[in-house]
C-alpha cells in the first residue's frame, strides 16, 4: 500500500472517530439539557442559594379583660456560614469566650459541611452587640421572637411555655400551638462555590406571619387572689402541692386556676421537671373525702331516696360487710335529720343513704356528674380519675364512695360536678379560651358555654344549695363564712392512698363551695395535698383560703353584700317593713344603686349624668321595703367646664379609679381597702385632670 493511501485511510478513521465523538457529545448534551436539566439546575441552585428559616412571632395571650399575659420580645440569634470562615480556630475562640460555650463544639459547627449552622439562639442584648462589633467573617445575626410571660409564675401551669423553636410544650401554649405559632418566614441569598455572596444578586426576605391571639376566660385579678392564698398555704403548711380553682358555675368559664409549687415559664428549665411537667388542677388524682358528699346527697335527693327532714340515728359508726365505718365525732350525732347529716358531715348517715340508693342507683349519678371521664377542658394531660368498675363494686365500696373514699377525682372534675349541683343541675363543659382573634383584631372563633347534660332538677339543686349554706353557717364549714354574703360549701379531709392502703399521717384537705348561695356566681375549690404540721383538716386550713378568695372575688365582681345574721341567712330585718333612706347626694349613680339594692329598695332616675344631684324621699326618711327612691342625676361638668367632685366613701380602689377616670379626674391613692377620706369635699367644683387624694383602709380598721 502506497503512502498516499495510508494517509487517506488514517484521515478517514480520524474523521469517523471525530464524527462519532461529536455525535456522542451532542447526544450527551441533549440528555443533560432535556432530561437531566431540571434536576441539575435544582442541584446547582441548592449549592448556590442559602435559605435561613425565620420563626414567626406567636400570638398574644390575654385575660378576659384584655390584660396581656403572654407576649413576645425581639432577641438576637447567632449563626454561621462555614464557607465564609477562613480561620475557624480563631473565630471559635472569640465566640467561646463571649457565649460561654465549649470551643471544640463551636469548631465542629464552623468546619462542618452544613451551609448554615446555628451557634447560639436567643442570647441577651449585650452579648449580641459584642459579637456584632467583632465583625467576624461568616458569623451573622438574625432577630428572632422569644416568648415573655409578663406575670412570671402566675398561672404558669395553665399558660405553659415554649421551646427554643417557639413550639408549645405545655399548657395553653401546647393545646393551642397550631393557633398561636403562625407561619415561618425566610432569608434567601446566593453564594459562589467558595461561599462568597454573588455580586448583583438580590437577597430575598419573606416576612414571618404572626400567629393568632387568644383571649382567655381567666381574670388576672382573680388569679392573683388565688395565687396569694396558695402562697400563704405553702408558707404555713408546706404541702406536697396545693390547687385553687375559681369557676363561673353558670357558664363553665374558668376564672382562675393556680397550683403550687409553681415555676417561672420565662426560665422553666431552671425548675425541676416534677414541678412543671403536669398541671395538678387537671392531672392530680386524689380521694376527695367529704366534698364528694355533695354528689351523694344530690343523687339521693333527686331519686327521692331521702328527703331533707328524714331522720337518722348516728351512734358514732355503721357496720358494712363486717367493717365498721366511724363518724368523725366520738359517740356520734344521735338522732338527726338528713339536713343535719349534711350539715354535720356525718359519715354513717351518708353511708346509709348510699346503701339505700344501691349500686344501680348511685353509679349513674356519679357518671352523669362527670366522674371517671375527662371534662374535656382545653388543657393537655387531663386525667379522668379512678373508679371501681360497676360490675366489681361491693357494698363496702358503695359505702366508701358515699363519703369520698374508694374513688379518685381531679380538682377540675370536682369543681365542675359541684357547680352542676349548684347551678340548677346543668353539667357544663369547663373552658379557658374565650376568643381567638387575628393580629389585626378580627374574631376567628368565639367560644360559648356548652351544657353537656342535665344531671339533677332545679328543685333538687335548690335544696342542695340550702343544705350547703347551713354547712357554712352552722356546720363544719364555719371558717368559710363571709359577712354579707350567703355562702355554701363543704369541707373535705381524706387520707392519702399508698401502695398498700392508706398512709399514716398523710391527708388531703379541701373546701369546695359557691356564692351567693341562692344565685351562685362563683364556685371555688381549694385542695391541699399532704400538709405538714398538726393542722390538716379541710375546715381548718382550706376553708379560710376559700373564704378569702371568694370574698375578694365577689367584691371584685361588684356582687353586692346583703345584711345577714350569724346563721349565714338573711337577717330578719330584711323582712321588716321599714328601712331608713340613705343620703346619696354626690354619689356616683352606680354606687347609689348598689346601696339601695343592698337595703331592698328600688330606684328610678331622671335627668342625665353620672352623679346623684338630689333624691326623693330625702335622707333619713323611713320607708317600706321595696319602695322606689327617685334619683335626680346631673352631669359632673358645670360652668366653665369645672367638674363636680363625687362622694367616694366606701368604694374600692378599682371602683374609685374607674369613677374618677370616667369624669376626667385623677386618683392619688393612699393605703388599701375601702375609701374613708378624700382631700376635696364632695360637691366641690374643680378643673379637669385635678388629682383627688383618697385614703383607703381595710374594713376592719375603719
Amino acid at each position: 500500500m502506497n503512502k498516499k493511501n495510508i494517509v487517506h485511510r488514517r484521515l478517514t478513521q480520524v474523521f469517523i472517530l471525530f464524527s462519532l465523538s461529536f455525535i456522542l457529545l451532542t447526544a450527551h448534551l441533549v440528555w443533560i439539557q432535556l432530561v437531566q436539566g431540571e434536576e441539575l439546575e435544582n442541584k446547582a441552585s441548592n449549592k448556590r442559594i442559602h435559605s435561613i428559616s425565620l420563626a414567626p412571632s406567636r400570638g398574644i395571650i390575654k385575660d378576659s379583660r384584655g390584660n396581656k399575659l403572654v407576649t413576645n420580645i425581639s432577641v438576637d440569634s447567632i449563626y454561621a456560614i462555614p464557607k465564609e470562615i477562613n480561620n475557624p480556630d480563631k473565630t471559635a475562640q472569640k465566640l467561646s469566650t463571649l457565649l460561654d460555650l465549649d470551643k471544640d463544639t463551636i469548631i465542629k459547627k464552623l468546619t462542618g459541611s452544613n451551609e448554615f449552622q446555628w451557634i447560639a439562639r436567643k442570647i441577651n442584648f449585650e452579648t449580641a452587640q459584642k459579637i456584632k462589633n467583632l465583625k467576624l467573617e461568616g458569623i451573622k445575626s438574625v432577630q428572632e421572637s422569644d416568648r415573655f410571660y409578663l406575670n412570671g409564675p402566675m398561672a404558669s401551669h395553665l399558660l405553659g411555655f415554649t421551646g427554643i423553636d417557639n413550639q408549645g410544650l405545655l399548657g395553653i401554649e401546647k393545646s393551642y400551638d397550631s393557633t398561636l405559632k403562625g407561619k415561618s418566614g425566610k432569608i434567601i441569598a446566593e453564594f459562589d462555590a467558595l461561599g462568597r455572596k454573588i455580586p448583583g444578586t438580590t437577597q430575598q426576605y419573606v416576612k414571618p406571619k404572626q400567629g393568632n391571639n387568644l383571649t382567655l376566660t381567666i381574670d388576672k385579678t382573680i388569679q392573683y387572689y388565688v395565687q396569694k392564698e396558695l402562697k400563704k398555704i405553702m408558707q404555713t403548711t408546706n404541702p406536697k402541692l396545693a390547687v385553687g380553682i375559681v369557676m363561673d358555675p353558670q357558664t363553665g368559664k374558668i376564672l382562675a386556676m393556680e397550683n403550687t409549687p409553681t415555676f417561672n415559664p420565662n426560665h422553666w428549665e431552671k425548675s425541676s421537671k416534677e414541678v412543671w411537667n403536669h398541671n395538678p388542677a387537671a392531672w392530680y388524682n386524689y380521694e376527695p373525702g367529704s366534698t364528694f358528699k355533695i354528689i351523694t346527697a344530690s343523687a339521693a335527693l333527686e331519686t327521692n331516696t331521702v328527703s331533707p327532714q328524714d331522720t337518722f340515728y348516728d351512734p358514732g359508726y355503721i357496720n358494712v360487710s363486717g367493717e365498721r365505718i366511724h363518724c368523725w365525732k366520738n359517740g356520734g350525732h344521735g338522732i338527726q335529720t338528713f339536713e343535719e347529716v349534711v350539715q354535720n358531715s356525718c359519715n354513717p348517715g351518708f353511708v346509709k343513704v348510699a346503701l339505700e340508693l344501691g349500686k344501680k342507683g348511685f353509679y349513674p349519678y356519679i357518671k352523669d356528674f362527670g366522674f371517671n371521664k375527662s371534662t374535656g377542658i382545653d388543657l393537655p394531660g387531663e386525667e379522668k380519675g379512678i373508679m371501681i368498675p360497676e360490675k366489681e363494686a361491693t357494698e363496702l365500696n358503695i359505702a366508701s364512695m358515699a363519703i369520698g373514699q374508694s374513688i379518685a377525682v381531679t380538682p377540675i372534675q370536682l369543681i365542675n360536678g359541684i357547680s352542676a349541683a349548684a347551678n340548677g343541675g346543668k353539667l357544663m363543659k369547663p373552658y379557658i379560651v374565650e376568643e381567638i382573634t387575628t393580629p389585626g383584631g378580627k374574631t376567628v372563633k368565639k367560644f360559648e358555654p356548652h351544657i353537656k347534660r342535665k344531671v339533677i332538677s332545679k328543685d333538687t339543686s335548690k335544696i342542695i344549695r340550702s343544705m350547703l349554706e347551713k354547712v357554712v353557717s352552722q356546720g363544719t364549714g364555719k371558717k368559710a363564712y363571709i359577712e354579707g354574703y350567703r355562702v355554701a360549701g363543704k369541707t373535705g379531709t381524706a387520707q392519702v392512698v399508698g401502695d398498700s392502703g392508706y398512709i399514716e399521717g398523710k391527708y388531703v384537705a379541701s373546701f369546695a363551695g359557691f356564692a351567693p348561695a341562692d344565685n351562685p356566681q362563683v364556685s371555688v375549690l381549694v385542695m391541699i395535698a399532704d400538709p405538714e404540721g398538726p393542722r390538716y383538716h379541710g375546715g381548718e386550713i382550706a376553708a379560710p383560703a376559700f373564704k378569702n378568695i371568694t370574698e375578694n372575688t365577689l367584691r371584685y365582681l361588684d356582687i353586692p353584700r346583703i345584711s345577714t345574721s350569724n346563721s349565714g341567712e338573711q337577717k330578719d330585718n330584711l323582712q321588716q317593713s321599714n328601712v331608713t333612706v340613705p343620703g346619696l347626694k354626690n354619689r356616683p349613680v352606680q354606687s347609689a344603686k348598689k346601696i339601695l339594692n343592698s337595703l331592698g329598695l328600688r330606684f328610678s332616675t331622671t335627668g342625665e349624668g353620672n352623679i346623684v344631684n338630689s333624691q326623693q324621699p330625702s335622707p333619713n326618711t323611713r320607708v317600706s321595703k321595696g319602695s322606689t327612691i327617685n334619683l335626680k342625676l346631673a352631669s359632673t361638668t358645670g360652668e366653665n367646664e369645672e367638674i363636680t367632685v363625687p362622694n367616694l366613701k366606701g368604694l374600692t380602689i378599682k371602683e374609685t379609679a374607674n369613677t374618677l377616670q370616667n369624669i376626667q379626674l385623677l386618683l392619688d391613692p393612699e393605703g388599701t381597702g375601702l375609701a374613708v377620706k378624700q382631700n376635696i369635699k364632695p360637691g366641690s367644683k374643680v378643673p379637669p385632670e385635678t388629682k383627688i387624694k383618697i385614703i383607703f383602709e381595710a374594713p376592719g380598721n375603719q
